[in-house]
């Protein structure tokens, strides 16, 4: 089992570890600050050192979908288990998809349809929505989400019971994927008084952070599900 640390502080940029397993696929650790791949956020990026060495951390995941478990991928050959090392986190990075993945809340909150789908980007990200017909007033959604960042709310994670999650099924907005569940509470990520749902990612702690943002395309993708576009106001198109 790894120690996620990232999900006390998803600010934290380096962190001592050590390694518990090494094989040509990665190195899993005893603890480690890198997100892995799940939930539509891709993995984390950055490096690992260790006495006489490093490496670039390509990716990070689950392996086998274990998600107590995290699989660091290198660009060069491991160390072997036991061996302490430093994580460096690409802050840069991390930071831009945590404004976008709590960006995608914030859509999820003025868009309120079941969400189908979604993938997080660094530059923009999309949620797919059980939605007969698209939106009418675009200006009126995106002054709305932008009006939410403005607010400048606190987000904040809480945990709850896995009972207590499936007597309030109305708190799951996704509808093809469920929360983890197995381990007893489920994490669930609290924005102002606008939104709460179960995510195991990582976001910031204001709505001020994301920055300006405009909507992008709004695509059919089958008879009733339709894909939004979302980017930061300052990024590519």
């Amino acid at each position: 089992m790894t120690e996620l640390l990232y999900r006390d502080d998803p600010y934290l940029t380096e962190a001592a570890a050590r390694v518990t397993a090494a094989s040509d696929a990665g190195v899993e650790l005893d603890r480690t600050i890198f997100y892995a791949a799940s939930g539509g956020q891709p993995g984390d990026s950055g490096r690992m050192e260790w006495p006489g060495g490093g490496a670039a951390v390509t990716d990070t995941l689950h392996p086998d979908g274990d998600r107590t478990r995290v699989l660091h991928r290198l660009d060069a050959p491991a160390p072997p288990p036991g061996t302490p090392v430093r994580l460096v986190l690409d802050w840069a990075r991390r930071h831009r998809l945590m404004r976008m993945h709590t960006a995608l809340h914030l859509l999820s909150v003025v868009l309120p349809y079941g969400v189908t789908g979604g993938q997080i980007g660094e530059d923009k990200g999309r949620l797919d929505f059980d939605m007969p017909e698209p939106p009418g007033d675009l200006a009126a959604i995106d002054a709305a989400l932008n009006a939410h960042v403005a607010a400048d709310m606190a987000v904040s994670a809480e945990w709850i019971g896995e009972d207590e999650l499936a007597a309030r099924p109305e708190m799951v907005k996704t509808m093809k994927v469920k929360p983890p569940v197995g381990q007893g509470r489920v994490r669930l990520v609290r924005i102002g008084e606008v939104d709460l749902q179960p995510c195991g990612g990582t976001h910031v702690a204001r709505t001020g952070e994301i920055g300006p943002l405009r909507l992008g395309k709004i695509e059919k993708k089958g008879r009733e599900n339709r894909r939004v576009s979302l980017h930061f106001a300052d990024g590519a198109a």
